[in-house]
């Protein structure tokens, strides 16, 4: 799980800015959203403009260098803080996976030019390396003694250079190394208030329709609409080699993407999702601006079904303070 990152110099995060997800002091509400002293699942409020999104970015910058997953790369221009001279970004991670405690620092130049790594498990530091001293890495897991540690002019990450280049020995610092590497490898950013962003898991075009029908929850998605007040019919059909939801109409059939508003296809993007983290595929969710297109009964529905998952860390964004509530 993700406990606390501290962001510095990034976008608009001049000073260091720490999001702290073990401050839990206080939390009479909701205590099924928190698990081992961690918060599990978070409603982040705030104005347009304070940095709501640049935070889901700031927590993701680390999926572009530690996986090959999706990554939105437009979103990282403009990368330093504009108003600091600091030519360099520092990320500080820490999480927690069986109990121990990951501290995942690095420094970059921009959005692909790291600068220095540091890996630390269980207050022992297990990778280091600082690129403007030398091209050398020091690594301490038992397995990977004879492992090359000159990366020379690569940039790649070192955590990805020894997690693909070595098979390490069979203990419990190696095993929370890799349960570091799935996590960050299973975590997913996605919004859609005037794209279709997402950030992590795998490339590629993503199918929703297919994947709802292929999944066979067309009918529980149909109920779904059903519930909140969006009455359709609905069936699969073949086009064009792929599955396609189709709406039933009293005189004819109509490809349901082509008569739903804007808030009902982001209910069908969300569904998609959320049917992969039901499949426990995905570890930590950042949904920015998760209520965008929602009336205040879905917004509700939405934030309900989420505290159902209980395998996914999950962090929404809103500017909607109706959603304010000690019972959400």
């Amino acid at each position: 799980m993700l406990k606390k990152v501290e962001i510095t110099n990034f976008k608009n995060f001049n000073e260091t800015f720490t999001f702290d997800l073990s401050d839990t002091k206080n939390f009479e509400f909701n205590q099924e959203a928190v698990k081992d002293g961690i918060v599990t699942k978070a409603l982040v409020y705030g104005q347009n403009g304070c940095g709501k999104s640049n935070l889901g970015l700031a927590i993701f910058d680390m999926v572009s260098h530690l996986t090959d997953n999706q990554i939105s790369k437009d979103k990282y221009l403009n990368y330093l803080n504009a108003d600091s001279a600091e030519t360099r970004a520092i990320f500080r991670f820490t999480l927690l996976f069986e109990g121990i405690e990951v501290i995942y620092e690095y420094a970059k130049k921009d959005y692909q030019m790291l600068i220095s790594e540091k890996l630390t498990i269980d207050n022992k530091e297990v990778i280091f390396i600082d690129r403007e001293e030398s091209t050398k890495f020091r690594v301490e897991f038992e397995g990977a003694e004879h492992l090359k540690s000159n990366v020379g002019d690569s940039n790649i990450s070192v955590i990805s250079y020894v997690a693909k280049n070595t098979i390490l020995n069979d203990n419990l610092i190696n095993k929370v190394f890799n349960d570091f590497r799935v996590f960050v490898s299973n975590m997913l950013l996605f919004k859609n208030l005037d794209e279709n962003l997402y950030i992590g898991q795998e490339r590629g075009l993503q199918y929703v329709d297919d994947y709802i029908i292929r999944k066979n929850k067309l009918s529980d998605f149909e109920n779904l609409l059903n519930k909140i007040g969006i009455k359709f019919k609905l069936k699969s059909k073949e086009i064009d080699g792929r599955m396609e939801i189709i709406s039933i109409f009293k005189n004819k059939e109509i490809v349901f993407d082509e008569v739903i508003s804007s808030g009902t296809y982001a209910l069908g993007i969300f569904y998609f999702w959320y049917l992969k983290m039901q499949e426990k595929k995905i570890s930590f969710v950042f949904i920015d601006e998760f209520d965008a297109f929602y009336h205040h009964d879905l917004s509700r529905l939405v934030i309900e079904m989420l505290k159902e998952l209980t395998d996914t860390q999950i962090i929404l964004t809103t500017h909607n303070t109706s959603n304010i509530s000690n019972d959400l």
